[in-house]
């Protein structure tokens, strides 16, 4: 591993985490990752969670995790259906929308008050990872986002890695109404963006300079964090590796083999 990046010499307050391909993949956890977050929990530090997958809700992440020996609560898990819907009682309330998207996300943008359309008659379309994306689906946004509609995504990121390589994620979709209807998405709420930063950071109640974010993507997660002001560490356990880290103008504040390696070595 490259030496132009040094591993963390002292504790955060808060260790925020991506989920796939950081903390698990599949239904296991990824080496080290377990014992790291319990012995961070010992030492009292914070541990949070920030998933783009919006094909789960927090409560399923929270039991994921649980079942997998990490006892966690859904408030200390943040995905893009949440930011989503803080995002639109914002600026939209009761709005209209059509979903590209999959069941869950739906489900959670009906809880916080927005009405589902199964026509083009809507508001605002908002595309995410959706597996059963089909030509019925764009063809509604199309006619929708034509007659006026507003634009959104959850997140905009290119593959969901998964134990056996990885399924096309939301920039398919996204790619997809953009191409047919000329309009670019208006904003992305996922990651790297600044409402999941201010979402994860108003749960914590912390400034950023006292807390790590942690993942497996630059584009994401290392991004999120050094924009915020947080330091940001890339784990080399999921999308990223060595050659993709060497060709990429983000530059983490450590890079770490897998996330035993956040623990300061004096502690170790």
């Amino acid at each position: 591993m490259s030496s132009a990046y040094p591993l963390p010499n002292h504790f955060y307050d808060a260790y925020i985490f991506d989920l796939d391909g950081t903390v698990y993949l599949g239904d296991a956890l990824l080496p080290a990752a377990g014992e790291t977050i319990t012995y961070l929990r010992a030492l009292g530090k914070r541990t949070v969670f920030l998933s783009n997958n919006p094909t789960h809700t927090r409560q399923a992440y929270a039991g994921r995790l649980t079942a997998l020996g990490l006892p966690t609560p859904p408030e200390d898990v943040v995905n893009s259906s949440l930011v989503m819907a803080d995002f639109l009682a914002r600026r939209m309330p009761r709005a209209r929308l059509f979903v590209v998207g999959e069941e869950s996300l739906r489900r959670e943008l009906a809880a916080a008050g927005f009405r589902l359309a199964d026509d083009a008659r809507a508001d605002a379309v908002i595309a995410s990872f959706d597996r059963t994306f089909d030509y019925r689906k764009l063809q509604i946004a199309f006619d929708a986002i034509r007659a006026g509609a507003r634009f959104f995504a959850t997140n905009a990121d290119r593959f969901c890695p998964t134990p056996d390589g990885g399924q096309p994620d939301a920039a398919a979709m996204i790619a997809a109404i953009e191409a047919a209807t000329s309009t670019p998405v208006e904003a992305v709420v996922g990651k790297p963006s600044r409402y999941m930063a201010e979402a994860i950071l108003s749960r914590l109640g912390l400034p950023p300079e006292r807390c790590l974010m942690t993942g497996d993507r630059l584009e994401t997660d290392v991004l999120l964090g050094l924009n915020a002001g947080m330091a940001g560490a890339l784990a080399l356990t999921g999308a990223t590796d060595e050659a993709m880290l060497a060709a990429s103008d983000i530059r983490p504040t450590y890079v770490v083999r897998n996330l035993g390696e956040l623990i300061p070595r004096l502690e170790t």
